[in-house]
């Protein structure tokens, strides 16, 4: 086994982390309002401008086409340039893009793609409602056919960055008497479509980029149906064909920088005892070690699983291994902090998020794109082959 760069590898990590170190904006825009939409959409347009936009994306959409290995290096310089945060263009670039690409029409493409790319659009994603979150096959948003036009009725929830979104990936129910999986179909919803609600919903975190969407006798044509009628599932799986564990990488960065800040401030904050340094207690000394060694773990299994899917073409259920460890990670790092900086985690001078906001938002962690149940399952059936949990 190789666990060595190329010398075209490492060249490449210097270009990227030359164009980052130059590129990075100084300032930046912490609450998701309209001013921090035009600071994400500026940044999409600088990368684009620069040769670093839709790094996954295929060379004939516009993107770099870069390969697995590389894109792992660009997240990794990414997260030590201390780059933004992707924010409002997170589901165009990551998710929506893709899909199109895998499953839209020629015009579907050349009409939404180059927005999307070139920081001219912001998307959203309306799959998950309320009672159809981890299952979303239980989806209920009903779409009835009329004319040459679908007219939706439904809700959906923690659709993030709804409130400033031009357009939707939306799934909704367009044959209510076809089994669970099947009868759903992914359309594309303008935002600004007659008959849409947003209503920000503010997170204990202090965000409120989730939002509740609320659709009533909302008309979309039926030329913004990607794929067939009925057939929206596989074309919202068959973006998993895209996302192989890399973007993962620009956290694991980030998150071994916070072990490493945590350590330093360890070193000085008084700990338990009221006497001692905090480093100099034996459990939180353990915890501190432990986190970096997880961490260093979570690292080598990505490595893994970027180097299985280069050589097998698919990115397999070993990345819910990843995805549940990373989340599982977060929190014990999150809850470490706060024992380890008591009530000073509250200052906010630490970066962006400050302390506290890590912890907080990682409650998310395992429940967003797919609850640490969800993943588990997968992983004792699709990677240990045991019996399907009913």
């Amino acid at each position: 086994m190789d666990l060595e760069f190329s010398t075209e590898e490492k060249a490449f990590r210097e270009r990227v982390r030359d164009w980052l170190n130059e590129s990075v904006p100084k300032e930046r825009v912490l609450d998701y309002n309209e001013e921090r939409r035009a600071f994400d959409l500026e940044w999409q347009r600088t990368q684009f401008k620069g040769g670093y936009a839709g790094i996954s994306w295929p060379t004939e959409y516009g993107g770099c086409g870069f390969s697995d290995l590389q894109q792992l290096i660009w997240y990794e310089e990414y997260a030590r340039a201390d780059a933004p945060y992707i924010g409002v263009c997170f589901v165009g670039i990551n998710h929506g893009g893709p899909t199109l690409i895998a499953r839209a029409s020629h015009e579907q493409k050349a009409f939404h793609l180059p927005k999307i790319l070139q920081g001219d659009v912001v998307w959203c994603q309306g799959f998950s409602e309320p009672g159809a979150g981890s299952d979303l096959a239980a989806l209920k948003t009903r779409a009835v056919i009329e004319g040459d036009e679908l007219v939706v009725n439904g809700q959906k929830v923690w659709t993030s960055y709804a409130n400033l979104a031009d357009y939707q990936e939306l799934l909704v129910r367009t044959d209510p008497d076809a089994q669970k999986h099947r009868g759903i179909s992914w359309v594309i919803c303008d935002m600004k479509t007659p008959g849409i609600t947003i209503r920000p919903i503010e997170t204990m975190s202090g965000g409120r980029h989730f939002c509740e969407v609320f659709y009533d006798d909302v008309r979309i044509p039926l030329s913004n149906v990607i794929g067939e009628i009925n057939d929206g599932w596989s074309v919202a799986m068959s973006t998993l064909s895209f996302e192989r564990g890399t973007a993962f990488m620009a956290d694991q960065v980030e998150l071994a920088r916070r072990v490493e800040r945590l350590i330093d401030l360890a070193k000085t904050q008084i700990g338990p005892d009221g006497k001692r340094p905090a480093i100099k207690d034996d459990e939180i000394a353990s915890r501190l070690a432990m986190a970096r060694a997880e961490i260093a773990a979570l690292r080598a299994m990505t490595y893994t699983g970027i180097s299985r899917a280069a050589r097998t073409g698919s990115p397999g259920p070993q990345g819910s291994m990843i995805r549940l460890n990373f989340s599982r990670i977060q929190q014990k790092i999150g809850k470490l902090s706060l024992d380890i900086l008591g009530a000073d985690c509250l200052d906010v001078s630490e970066g962006e998020l400050g302390w506290q906001q890590p912890y907080l938002r990682g409650f998310a962690s395992t429940i967003a794109g797919g609850s640490a149940q969800i993943q588990g399952d997968i992983i004792g059936e699709r990677v240990l082959g045991l019996p399907r949990n009913r």
